[in-house]
């Protein structure tokens, strides 16, 4: 779908939708309140991703600025992770659901200044996995169910290793976000997974601590894990929140025992990778 100048939208031109906000861009030409007023535009128009905005030209006649003040604008909202700009005859800006590594990186970007702890995050996970997973119950298909066994063996702790272990407890999470993908709580299902990737992310480990202490750690996981799949199986909800809670103080203790922190840096653009589970195609 693509927008143009003559284009309506509920008996609105797009020349209509930006008219009150125009003189305000002639005033101050700045990117930002261009961005602000696509912003409108896309919201207004109800477009939805893979649509396409207009291209540099018609936006510069629609708001009455510079091609400098429009690409100044659309590298905005390409940043903010809301469009992508190719180029090329049929290029352009086009809509995009905004990732949520990207959503990570301005949130962490936030909590690098406040002082955040792992007794924080513990907290909120005491209150909001319980309600996720309980709420996934009905909506677990056998997709999810194989998956969720599949992880529950591969986190096994079978090595001394301690960076094979570390990279275990990370892997754990997967679990959860395993069961986020079925809950159908849209911003539920997004707090889990910011939460879960900023465990992935930014926790380090006591370099002193015995491999023996995170296999521990793993076996524990393991076991709740399989506790849970098998009240999920059976759609006991109510067994599953309470498990996911006696699960979350428990991971709390380890976490405090093997004195994890908050890597205390910024995450870098290059370390963002997509990581929220995905179901495997072709299997039922």
């Amino acid at each position: 779908m693509v927008w143009k100048l003559g284009d309506t939208h509920k008996g609105r031109t797009m020349e209509h939708v930006v008219r009150s906000q125009t003189s305000r861009v002639r005033q101050q030409k700045r990117g930002d309140l261009v961005a602000e007023d696509i912003k409108r535009l896309v919201t207004q128009h109800e477009l939805r991703p893979g649509d396409k905005l207009p291209m540099e030209k018609e936006l510069q006649k629609l708001f009455g600025v510079s091609k400098s003040t429009i690409r100044e604008a659309l590298k905005s909202l390409e940043v903010q992770g809301l469009i992508t700009i190719s180029t090329g005859p049929t290029g352009g800006a086009t809509i995009v659901e905004v990732p949520l590594e990207r959503t990570l990186l301005f949130l962490q970007n936030y909590l690098f200044f406040q002082n955040v702890t792992m007794k924080d995050i513990y907290a909120a996970r005491r209150l909001l996995e319980p309600e996720l997973a309980a709420g996934a119950v009905p909506y677990l298909t056998e997709k999810h169910f194989r998956a969720l066994e599949e992880n529950i063996e591969n986190c096994q702790p079978t090595s001394r290793d301690e960076t094979r272990l570390v990279y275990q407890r990370q892997a754990d999470l997967d679990f959860h976000d395993i069961l986020a993908s079925a809950n159908p709580d849209p911003f539920l299902r997004f707090l889990c997974q910011m939460i879960n990737e900023m465990l992935r992310r930014l926790v380090v480990f006591s370099t002193h601590t015995p491999p023996e202490e995170h296999a521990e750690f793993g076996c524990a996981n393991a076991k709740c894990h399989t506790h849970i799949l098998e009240a999920a199986r059976q759609r006991d909800a109510e067994r599953v929140r309470h498990l996911m809670r006696a699960h979350m103080d428990e991971a709390s203790g380890f976490v405090e025992r093997l004195n994890g922190q908050l890597d205390g840096r910024l995450i870098l653009d290059s370390e963002m990778m997509p990581t929220p589970f995905k179901l495997p195609p072709g299997r039922s």
